[in-house]
């Protein structure tokens, strides 16, 4: 059997802005009206199947969807834990290539944890996705239908807790958000359109993380759009975060930070602080204080820090730091007075580390 071959994703209605959907459905010889009400299919009932679009003709539901609403994202394994409650997804795109996507129930809330890439070309050395490289950018179609096809497993029952929306998105999913950022943005639109134009997800509960792509980093912050941004450190000094995270012979911590700073006064935006707590590496006392002194050199309550207890890889020399450590590491960043909390890990039982799935079925 000949391999998919890995190339542009077809275009799909998610891919379109509104005056385009009108267009589409126009140039396949139907009413522009058309394209509301396969907008409110998608967006407010989260389905692209042609039979459950009753207010459409019989005689053209099933062309339009396939003209308009190519599969791009099919659900092939999926992965439970916390009873039910945390779902792993591995998806296979149009070309074959997979991807992942964990949605995560709580009492009072939902988060979608997103990939914007497969793979990934950051090369962080305790990241699986970081070893796994880049294949390709997803397109903006194909981020939009896991956030989709996790809603419509919310709204109809199928996460146990009974029918609920989903709340938050995080682009903490495989690649780097910022270095697709066309798709990227493109996506967001869709999230925050009110319905039936979009999801009509608030932009405050949508998290962007980046290793520090510092131009992309600015240029977000030019969007108008109340996004909350996370900044991938893992270490406060230049010799070590070289090590961990190679972007940063690009542009240092101190540049990283400086463009977290600026984003959170273009946009008011308090800023997330990403670490993930690494035994013997990066979890020493006096980087927490040389991290708070960062910080605080910066401006007071523009931050927030998240130390994050590593999942590791299978194989991996990294692993998660002593329980008595991570507390020292976070008892120094409070005392300089550093809003700090310790990162609910869920997913540990189900390669919860983002690419494990994928790495592992490919």
């Amino acid at each position: 059997m000949t391999a998919p071959r890995r190339g542009k994703a077809p275009r799909h209605f998610a891919d379109m802005s509104v005056d385009e959907r009108k267009e589409a459905v126009t140039q396949l010889g139907q009413k522009p009206f058309r394209a509301r009400q396969l907008s409110t299919h998608y967006f407010t009932h989260y389905t692209a199947d042609a039979q459950s679009m009753t207010d459409l003709p019989v005689g053209i539901r099933d062309d339009l969807v396939e003209q308009l609403m190519p599969p791009l994202v099919n659900k092939i394994r999926t992965l439970e834990a916390d009873q039910g409650a945390t779902v792993k997804t591995l998806w296979r795109l149009f070309d074959g290539i997979k991807v992942e996507s964990v949605l995560m129930r709580y009492p009072n809330r939902s988060t979608l944890c997103v990939s914007s890439q497969a793979g990934c070309g950051m090369a962080c050395p305790f990241c699986a996705t970081g070893q796994m490289g880049l294949t390709r950018n997803l397109s903006t179609a194909e981020i939009v239908e896991q956030v989709r096809q996790a809603s419509l497993s919310l709204a109809s029952g199928e996460i146990p807790g009974g029918p609920a929306q989903l709340n938050n998105l995080v682009f903490m999913g495989m690649g780097e958000p910022l270095a697709n950022y066309k798709a990227l943005m493109g996506a967001i639109r869709q999230f925050v359109a009110p319905q039936p134009d979009g999801f009509g997800l608030s932009a405050r509960n949508i998290t962007v993380s980046t290793v520090g792509l510092v131009p992309a980093m600015k240029k977000l912050a030019k969007e108008g759009l109340p996004l909350t941004l996370a900044l991938s450190l893992h270490a406060p000094d230049d010799e070590l975060r070289s090590e961990l995270v190679p972007i940063n012979t690009r542009w240092t911590v101190d540049e990283a930070l400086d463009a977290a700073r600026e984003y959170f006064e273009a946009t008011g935006r308090r800023v997330s602080i990403e670490y993930a707590l690494i035994k013997d590496m990066n979890d020493h006392a006096w980087r927490g204080d040389l991290l708070g002194e960062k910080l605080n050199s910066r401006g007071r309550g523009w931050v927030h820090v998240n130390p994050i207890p590593l999942n590791p890889t299978p194989g991996s020399i990294w692993t998660a730091s002593d329980r008595d450590v991570e507390k020292e590491f976070v008892a120094r960043l409070r005392n300089h007075g550093i809003p700090t909390t310790v990162r609910d890990t869920r997913g540990s039982d189900i390669d919860g580390a983002c690419g494990q799935l994928a790495a592992d079925e490919q």
